[in-house]
């Protein structure tokens, strides 16, 4: 039963993170119908609305407050506390269910800002630029299955609550897209949020606060990754740039 409960909840958990993330990918593309059904909000198109000014603060403190959990609530340290009060096995989806909310609540009470930077809607590059987004979420969807998609979200620990030998240790791995660069997942965001057809004023406070976010996000990502693979991790730091391929090596 402990097992079955675990799993429900992981599931659960799960089917908020997917719901939640197609939402996103309409919200970043600005896509406010598919097959029908109207998109709550879209990153031009929100429900509340403000002078710019105001706007881009609220935008900017949504963004803020999403990338601190996502970012403190992913560190060893914050993990090692919250599995105080929740079994371990469960503790990955809660992290998943609370990242899926808060950026449900980002698009819930987005602020847009409607000024157009560009609009390359009709021109010769309205194509290429909606298959650099596409592309985007591609890689970003694949490279969680290049690794361990069900681990990344929980499900694995879930199944293996109440094993006594608990959960398989993590392997270092770098399939894929991984040969390129470190972190494929924050490049596939990356690309996703800056391939717009029509840029305005709140898209890119979005891609620009996520972008900040990515970056800081990174750097106490991998002082977690080096403490647990050690050097392994850091040789593989020397030789992979984190999101550009070739570019961003440590040295030493």
């Amino acid at each position: 039963m402990g097992r079955m409960l675990a799993l429900l909840y992981a599931l659960a958990a799960y089917g908020v993170f997917f719901i939640v993330f197609l939402w996103f990918v309409a919200f970043v593309g600005d896509i406010r119908e598919v097959m029908g059904f109207a998109i709550p909000t879209t990153v031009d198109a929100a429900r509340f609305s403000a002078v710019p000014a105001m706007a881009a603060i609220v935008d900017i403190g949504l963004v803020a407050l999403f990338g601190i959990h996502h970012s403190v609530a992913a560190r060893l340290g914050f993990k090692e506390k919250l599995t105080r009060s929740v079994p371990k096995s469960v503790e990955r989806s809660t992290y998943v269910l609370l990242a899926s909310l808060l950026l449900a609540a980002l698009m819930w009470w987005w602020h847009p800002i409607p000024a157009s930077l560009w609009d390359l809607t009709g021109s010769a590059l309205e194509v290429p630029v909606w298959v650099l987004f596409a592309i985007g979420w591609f890689i970003l969807f694949t490279a969680t299955w290049l690794l361990n998609h069900f681990e990344l979200f929980g499900l694995q620990q879930a199944f293996h609550h109440g094993n006594p030998a608990g959960v398989p240790p993590q392997q270092m791995r770098t399939p894929g897209w991984y040969r390129l660069v470190r972190h494929p997942i924050y490049l596939g965001f990356f690309v996703a949020l800056w391939s717009a057809v029509e840029m305005s004023a709140g898209h890119l406070v979005l891609s620009a606060a996520m972008t900040v976010y990515i970056l800081i996000g990174i750097r106490y990502e991998e002082r977690d990754l080096v403490d647990h693979f050690g050097e392994d991790y850091a040789d593989y730091q020397r030789k992979v740039g984190p999101l550009l391929p070739g570019l961003g090596k440590t040295r030493g």
